[in-house]
């Protein structure tokens, strides 16, 4: 009998939204879910602060309302749904009536229709006479975030109302990582462990780049992943020196590398991992010159990652060793980024707490030599330092050509 996958259950949802009701005081937020796509080319996720809060991953047009002071406490977090239409749900799949049962699904103690946000917001602005902006923030180019706009609207038609920007609430929250999302990230970590494995052995001259990136894809999904972390990167030659490289059309050849960049989700929480692998199973001297300095680079930042210290601190102390080598300018990007429900993750400038999780991933490009090199993995922030959330995947030159020779 196996142990059951890891996920995140009510009680800590319930938890992260009382955390959240506390840090607001009395002002009032809404954060929204978001609007599927009417043309369902795409499948629908939440915004990640919503998924957060509440764990609902398939009510497109949900909302949540925060009223930290309404004498009720069972109002003072609502989740609120769209109303049902019959007609559409024999297309679109069946929805709940509102009752005890899909209160028990979503663990919300008040569950109502989105009709019922203008009456809830007006009782919540008369009362607190403050409204907090939680999502987001938009660029004078953008459309204003959803949430301002329905805060600014409500606080125009209420004589001494004022929104404030508490934007960063939800990132700051967002960026250390409970126990049990540590624990969905690490699962994350080897279904791709084992999409890795797949490449590994599989991998030889005249295989595409996409046959690479379905080898590995697959190995997911029947290991348990039903989505991808993001779109997987599998470029050989000249193309591991491209970035974010993403037509995998190309046919592998011998003595070239692949840079295979992908990552499987868990419960919502996402694994982000390189690795640099020879088509041929071994590397050229100049390959494995390369290929231990970029090793030698995320050694000296997984060193240097533990609590208080930051991002840049972090990119700093890899850094150094490529600039070291003189290859500085190839070196194009920055060391990583805060790794959760997306990719990349809720970052607030701020020092690195226990439980944040990035991604550790430098790298060096070549293009005169059509020679691209990352390596990359999850790290998690520990009370005395780090815990590498990926070690099962071959890391240095030695382990991936053994790995490769099997």
């Amino acid at each position: 009998m196996t142990n059951a996958a890891p996920a995140i259950g009510h009680p800590e949802f319930k938890a992260r939204r009382e955390r959240l009701l506390a840090d607001l005081g009395c002002a009032v937020g809404v954060v929204l879910a978001g609007e599927a796509d009417p043309s369902l080319h795409h499948p629908w996720k939440p915004h990640a602060h919503f998924e957060y809060l509440t764990g609902v991953t398939d009510e497109p047009g949900a909302m949540l309302l925060l009223d930290p002071a309404n004498p009720v406490p069972a109002k003072r977090a609502v989740l609120l749904l769209k109303p049902l239409n019959p007609e559409a749900e024999k297309w679109d799949g069946f929805r709940h009536e509102i009752g005890s049962a899909l209160k028990a699904r979503t663990g919300f103690d008040t569950v109502m229709r989105t009709g019922m946000l203008g009456r809830l917001l007006l009782e919540a602005t008369r009362r607190s006479r403050t409204l907090a902006c939680l999502m987001p923030l938009s660029p004078w180019n953008a459309p204003v975030s959803g949430d301002l706009a329905v805060l600014r609207a409500q606080a125009e038609r209420v004589p001494g109302a004022a929104v404030q920007d508490r934007s960063d609430l939800l990132p700051r929250m967002r960026a250390s990582k409970s126990a049990a999302e540590i624990a969905c990230i690490r699962e994350a970590g080897r279904i791709t462990a084992t999409g890795f494995e797949a490449a590994m052995r599989h991998m030889r001259a005249g295989m595409n780049e996409f046959d690479l990136q379905e080898c590995v894809e697959h190995a997911y999904r029947t290991n348990g992943a039903r989505e991808l972390a993001f779109r997987t990167i599998a470029g050989g030659g000249f193309n591991a020196t491209v970035l974010h490289y993403h037509a995998n059309d190309q046919p592998l050849k011998d003595g070239e590398l692949v840079v295979l960049d992908s990552g499987a989700k868990h419960a919502g929480y996402s694994a982000d991992v390189t690795r640099t692998l020879p088509v041929s199973g071994r590397f050229t001297p100049r390959q494995r010159e390369l290929y231990d300095l970029v090793l030698r680079a995320q050694a000296a930042a997984i060193a240097a990652i533990r609590p208080g210290v930051t991002l840049s601190q972090v990119d700093a102390a890899g850094r150094k060793v490529i600039n070291d080598a003189g290859l500085g300018d190839a070196f194009i990007h920055g060391m990583g980024h805060h790794l959760g429900l997306e990719t990349h993750d809720a970052s607030p400038d701020a020092p690195l707490e226990v439980g944040a999780v990035i991604t550790v991933e430098p790298g060096v490009y070549l293009p005169g030599e059509s020679v691209g090199i990352r390596i990359e993995d999850d790290v998690a922030v520990t009370e005395d330092g780090h815990e590498v959330l990926t070690p099962a995947i071959p890391r240095t030159a030695d382990e991936v050509e053994r790995a490769m020779a099997r």
